[in-house]
C-alpha cells in the first residue's frame, strides 16, 4: 500500500533539494498509483522546466504550492490552462512565464533589498510583492540582517523552497552561524506545519 501523503512529502523535499530526478521518480510513482489526480500530473512537468530552467521551475512550484493553499482547483486549472494551451511545449511555457514577469515588473536582473523593501509598502504585502518579482527579478541582498529577514519572511509567506535555496546559496559563507541554523530549523516547522493541515 502506497502512503500517498508521505510520498508527495518526500517527492517535494527532493524537489526543493534539487534533486529533480529523484523527486520525478517519485511524482512518477504517485501519478501511477493515483491516475485521477489531477494536481500529481503537474509535478513532472515543474521537474521538466527544471531541466531547462531550474531558478524559474523552483518559483513556480512556490507559486503553484501558495496558491493551491488557497484554492486548489484554480492553481489546477491555472497550470492546466498553460500547458494546454502550449501543448505541453516547456520552451513555449517558459516565454509565457517570462511575459508574464515582464508584464509584472520592468525586467529587472536584480533588485536592491532595500528598493524590495519599497515595493512591499507599495503592494502592501511581502507575499504580493514577491510574487510580482519571482520570476524575473533576484532581490540582492548586501548585509547578513537583510539576509536573515528576507529568507525569515520567505517562510512566513509560504516560499519555502526559495527560502531552501537562498539557505544553501549562502551556506558556503556562514556555515556554522546560530541565525542560519534558527532559519532551518524555522523551515523545518513550517514544513512540519504544512504536513499537518493536510
Amino acid at each position: 500500500m502506497v502512503n500517498e501523503s508521505r510520498l508527495l512529502d518526500d517527492a517535494n523535499s527532493l524537489f526543493m533539494q534539487r534533486r529533480f530526478d529523484e523527486a520525478l521518480f517519485l511524482y512518477s510513482l504517485l501519478t501511477s498509483h493515483f491516475p485521477e489526480n489531477k494536481e500529481y500530473k503537474l509535478y513532472p512537468l515543474f521537474c521538466d522546466i527544471a531541466l531547462e530552467d531550474e531558478n524559474k521551475a523552483i518559483a513556480l512550484f512556490d507559486y503553484f504550492t501558495i496558491v493551491k493553499a488557497n484554492d486548489l482547483d484554480e492553481a489546477i486549472k491555472y497550470m492546466e490552462d498553460m500547458i494546454n494551451a502550449y501543448d505541453g511545449d516547456v520552451e513555449k511555457m517558459m516565454n509565457l512565464l517570462k511575459e508574464f514577469s515582464d508584464s509584472t515588473v520592468d525586467s529587472l536582473e536584480a533588485i536592491k533589498y532595500d528598493d524590495f523593501k519599497k515595493l512591499i509598502e507599495e503592494r502592501g504585502s511581502f507575499k504580493i510583492a514577491f510574487e510580482d518579482i519571482m520570476f524575473s527579478t533576484k532581490v540582492a541582498i548586501e548585509t547578513k540582517e537583510d539576509f536573515y529577514d528576507f529568507v525569515t519572511k520567505l517562510i512566513e509567506n509560504g516560499f519555502s523552497s526559495t527560502a531552501y535555496n537562498y539557505l544553501e546559496g549562502f551556506n558556503e559563507y556562514f556555515t556554522y552561524d546560530k541565525e542560519i541554523l534558527k532559519l532551518y530549523e524555522k523551515l523545518e516547522e513550517k514544513k512540519n506545519e504544512t504536513n499537518h493541515k493536510r
